[in-house]
Parts: C-alpha cells; structure tokens; sequence
C-alpha cells in the first residue's frame, strides 16, 4: 500500500503563531504515525509563485493522513494556523 503525504505551502507573517501551531500539530502527526519529512521556511522557488513555508508530512497511507487530518486533535490545532496563515494543502498517494 502506499505511503500517505500531506503537502504544504503555508503563507504567514506571523512566525510567533506559526511556532504554536507546530508544538499543537506535532503531538497530533506522532498519534498517527506522521513524520514531518520537510518544514522548510524559505524554500528555493523555481516554478511557480507559491511563497511560504512548505511541509511534508510522510503517513503509512492517504486513508491515515485523511483521518489525521480530520482528527479533532488536528482541528483544534489547525485553528491555530488558520487565524494568521493562507495554506495550499493537498493529500497526496506516494508511489
């Protein structure tokens, strides 16, 4: 089966918010088996104009990654994000 990804592109001037938003998130990820492959806050752009932080977060499978990121864990920490960010974020199969 599959590995699950979840893919970020998040835009924010508030790094302060952003920092408590990763220690509510990273407790929630570890109960589903995530590991956070990439958190890159400047990442080098080479197509496209989609600024910000970018994540990737590696699950065993999309239906695992769908249920992380459904989790009334995950909810309250997304409410976090949402107050002082804009997010691109996809759920994606691995091959």
């Amino acid at each position: 089966m599959p590995k699950g990804y979840i893919i970020a592109s998040i835009r924010t001037d508030d790094m302060d918010t952003m920092r408590r938003f990763a220690e509510a998130s990273a407790p929630v990820i570890a109960e589903y088996g995530g590991r956070i492959l990439v958190r890159d806050p400047q990442p080098e752009i080479r197509e496209g104009s989609q600024q910000g932080i970018s994540v990737v977060v590696e699950f065993d499978d999309v239906e695992t990654a769908k249920r992380f990121y459904e989790s009334e864990g995950y909810t309250s920490a997304k409410a976090i994000r949402e107050a002082v960010a804009e997010t691109d974020l996809r759920i994606v199969s691995g091959v």
